[in-house]
């Protein structure tokens, strides 16, 4: 895959969604799970939605179960644990590996990039942030917060 731009990927109710289909806007990219300490994240993640995505700024949500075992539902439970715990509305797809061998080429295409970009996923809530024009500009690590001053200011400049 030469660009982010060339997956397509079930999305959170089983429609394949190309990711071409956010070309033009910034992304913000996030392995998540339901069942960890930074889950609470989800409601920063949604107050940056709703804040900025009438200006071009999509969140994709990844749920992933590499780390201890902290994402175990199916994409029912997952999507019922968003909507009624923090009222999450931004794009979410089905589970998939984020590291190890089973990784899904998306992650490995993410984590393949140079650094300080690329590198292995740590953690849960890892963030990927990408440009209108689908090249990762920014990563951010599991424990910075979606609201922390340096994650916002890069949407800002990006958007």
């Amino acid at each position: 895959m030469a660009s982010l731009y060339d997956f397509t990927l079930p999305n959170i109710d089983g429609t394949e969604t190309a990711l071409q289909s956010y070309t033009g806007h910034v992304l913000l990219i996030v392995n998540v799970a339901s069942k960890c300490g930074l889950t609470p994240q989800y409601a920063q993640l949604e107050a940056l939605h709703q804040q900025y995505k009438d200006k071009g700024l999509r969140i994709l949500g990844f749920p992933a179960n590499n780390f201890g075992a902290q994402e175990p539902g199916t994409e029912a439970q997952i999507k019922e644990f968003c909507s009624l715990t923090y009222g999450v509305t931004f794009d979410m797809f089905s589970k998939i590996s984020v590291k190890g061998e089973d990784i899904h080429p998306l992650y490995a295409y993410l984590t393949g990039l140079p650094a300080p970009l690329g590198g292995e996923i740590e953690w849960n809530f890892g963030k990927f942030l990408v440009g209108k024009d689908g090249k990762v500009i920014a990563r951010f690590s599991a424990k910075t917060k979606p609201d922390d001053p340096t994650v916002v200011a890069a949407i800002e400049a990006a958007l």
